[in-house]
């Protein structure tokens, strides 16, 4: 199968852009010399903070004291402003009201593109690693500037205005990058969803951000196997009734059927001026949604805005990772989630940097896949998830010493606690015991990193397996189950923070009530993470995992209720209880407890049946790793299911139940442990 440069159309477009000359970009105001802030500290402090002693100290008291002071100074200097602002912040955790940099107006695509354009317009912006082997593509900062305004002026064609929201479904990809950037430029509101979400997902989250186009490609790549993505949106869109266009862009060769509200992507854009005037939009506009799971079954839209959002993904990006000027930052997340957003697009684009495009997997053609992407486009910083760690490790060092890895200065990990044996593999076989290695904590709600051990102090220690130090202007506290502040060190419980910082979401799409319940009600005056966490004696956080039922699966957070809600529909299965549990790859797997109906005769069959439907309407990588049929739940008299008890019967703590005062029939435990270990001899038999 021929496979197309950029997706063929992208790529003559590229090409012919190279042999035109690309209009003025826009009069860009606010980018004279450092200006000093209220407090004497220079907008660019931060940046040198660990190379001059006792400055990261008083940096960090002084965000924590006093923001305005702080980050003021800090987003003048950082970002291109069309008008400044009148008041740095104001928010109130009680109602959820969050609020920076008020009365400013910018454009976020300016910051990203434009900017650079203006004073270096062939750097190069993003290197696309596809998917077969050795075949990168690289983009300079003009190219994607005027790909980026091709595409919004096809927005514009098609009826796309500022405030409307825009479904981009699409793997890894420069055109992907463009389309985020091209509804920044005209004001519109992209919410960018996982292209391995299932047709039922897809449209659940068109329908609730009431989408009038959805952007895609005709198929994708993903080790060396074809995803059928235009299928999967003709499904999603069949009832959506919000989405009036599908614009379908080719990263394959293979023709897809084209209905009435279909429109070939490259072709409108060749039609398109390589010049757009971007918008000038209000600091707390709304530039994205970005659907996470929650507790509750029904996934929620969490809106990030414009200026603090952008500010802060910059800052953390090159703080955290200590990215200088010229640097290939390597993120290998998918845009898909946050940390595409933050790291592979809006941090890296706006400090001018080239950020690397992941589309391919750790193990695909060999498990030597990143290494020898290191080597090859010599990646300074190296940005992945402790699953792929995991994996890796598994494979053995010689993948990795195989290949030159000299380049590399900074490893970062992200989407859930890395456990001690992949940090340590990380440090000392891919690092070569000689790179910083940043263990990061963050969220979708946070927008960027909240805890990390840099910035720190030049050469202060960084402890293995820990983020350690909170940003700046983070400042965490841990609560106990009274809702008491937990007080000094060698201490756990749950982990809070106590004031606003610019990147944090700003509420939940179509439902602010929704947004204060979650994170404002449990500790009023607090916004509560979710997490558990430790404070040593020193005083660094170790983040112990997620308190709630939401289960963190290879760094995707799924709410169990999603998958119960997916397999409840089977006429067999009256009741089902989802938990997650360790596991040595993923970090967390779904087990699922389910109910047959009496005259089921065929459970093994059931368990397929649930599995695909799970599969189906989530993802594949929702799939529940066990199903263990069980004849009733443990519930308490009021009917709600002790997941608590669940997780300690498949640990190693089933004899230490705890309190089980409530539990409506305490026979119940016997019942399912006794299945639980037919289960495992069963399975130990088969081995």
């Amino acid at each position: 199968m021929a496979v197309r440069s950029l997706g063929r159309g992208v790529g003559r477009l590229l090409g012919s852009l190279r042999g035109r000359s690309g209009q003025p970009v826009r009069l860009l105001r606010g980018m004279g010399a450092p200006r000093r802030g209220a407090s004497g500290l220079s907008g660019s402090a931060p940046a040198a903070a660990a190379a001059q002693p006792g400055l990261y100290p008083a940096l960090r008291a002084q965000a924590a004291q006093e923001p305005a002071a702080f980050w003021g100074p800090l987003a003048r200097d950082t970002l291109v402003w069309d008008t400044p602002y009148h008041t740095v912040w104001d928010c109130d955790f009680s109602n959820g009201k969050i609020g920076w940099f008020l009365g400013g107006q910018l454009n976020v695509s300016v910051n990203c593109l434009d900017q650079h354009v203006q004073k270096s317009p062939e750097s190069v912006a993003l290197i696309w690693e596809r998917d077969e082997p050795g075949t990168e593509v690289r983009i300079t900062y003009r190219e994607l500037l005027e790909t980026t305004c091709r595409l919004a002026n096809t927005l514009k064609r098609h009826g796309i205005r500022r405030g409307d929201r825009v479904a981009i479904y699409m793997p890894v990809s420069p055109l992907a990058v463009a389309s985020m950037l091209a509804c920044a430029r005209i004001g519109a509101v992209h919410t960018v969803i996982f292209a391995g979400f299932s047709a039922e997902s897809l449209a659940g989250r068109i329908n609730d951000a009431k989408c009038k186009v959805v952007i895609t490609f005709n198929q994708a790549l993903r080790a060396g196997r074809v995803l059928e993505l235009k299928k999967i949106v003709d499904k999603a869109v069949e009832s959506c009734p919000s989405v009036q266009h599908v614009l379908v862009a080719h990263r394959t060769d293979s023709k897809v059927h084209m209905g009435d509200r279909d429109i070939p992507l490259e072709q409108e854009m060749d039609k398109e001026a390589p010049v757009c005037a971007p918008e000038s939009m209000g600091s707390e506009d709304m530039l994205f949604l970005l659907y996470t799971s929650g507790s509750t079954g029904m996934p929620k839209g969490l809106v990030h805005t414009q200026a603090g959002y952008l500010l802060y993904a910059a800052m953390t990006h090159k703080l955290v990772f200590d990215h200088k000027p010229g640097d290939i930052f390597g993120c290998v997340a998918d845009i898909g989630w946050i940390t595409g957003h933050s790291y592979v697009v809006y941090g890296p684009l706006c400090n001018g940097a080239t950020s690397v495009l992941f589309e391919s997997t750790p193990v695909y053609p060999d498990a030597g896949r990143y290494w020898e992407t290191v080597q090859r486009l010599k990646i300074n910083q190296f940005y992945g998830a402790p699953t792929a760690v995991r994996l890796l490790l598994k494979h053995g060092d010689s993948w990795v010493k195989k290949y030159d890895r000299s380049s590399l200065r900074t490893l970062g990990s992200v989407g859930e606690p890395i456990n001690h044996e992949a940090w340590e593999w990380l440090y000392r076989v891919v690092g070569d015991s000689r790179c910083t290695l940043v263990d990061t904590w963050w969220q979708t709600e946070t927008g960027g990193i909240c805890i990390a051990p840099r910035p720190s102090e030049e050469g202060a220690e960084i402890l293995p397996a820990m983020a350690m130090r909170p940003f700046f202007g983070i400042v965490p506290v841990l609560m106990d189950e009274k809702g008491n502040t937990v007080q000094g060190g060698n201490v756990s419980g749950a982990l809070c923070i106590s004031q606003a910082w610019p990147g944090m979401a700003r509420t939940i799409y179509g439902d602010h009530q929704r947004f204060v319940d979650a994170y404002f009600k449990a500790y009023p005056g607090y916004y509560f993470t979710g997490d558990g966490a430790c404070r040593t004696e020193d005083g660094y956080y170790q983040i112990t995992g997620r308190m709630d039922d939401v289960i963190n699966i290879s760094g995707h957070r799924l709410g169990t209720a999603e998958i119960e809600d997916a397999m409840a529909n089977h006429p067999a299965v009256p009741e089902t209880a989802v938990i997650g549990y360790p596991h040595d790859i993923k970090g967390e797997a779904a087990f699922a407890f389910i109910v047959l109906k009496d005259n089921t005769s065929d459970s093994d069959a059931v368990v397929e049946e649930l599995k695909l439907a799970v599969a189906t309407k989530i993802a594949k990588y929702a799939v529940p790793d066990q199903v263990l049929v069980v004849k009733r739940l443990p519930k308490t008299r009021s009917g709600k299911v002790m997941r608590r008890l669940l997780r300690k019967i498949i640990s190693s703590e089933g004899q230490d139940l705890g309190d089980t005062t409530t539990l409506e029939d305490p026979s119940v435990i016997t019942e399912i442990q006794s299945a639980y270990q037919k289960c495992k001899d069963k399975q130990a038999a088969v081995k």
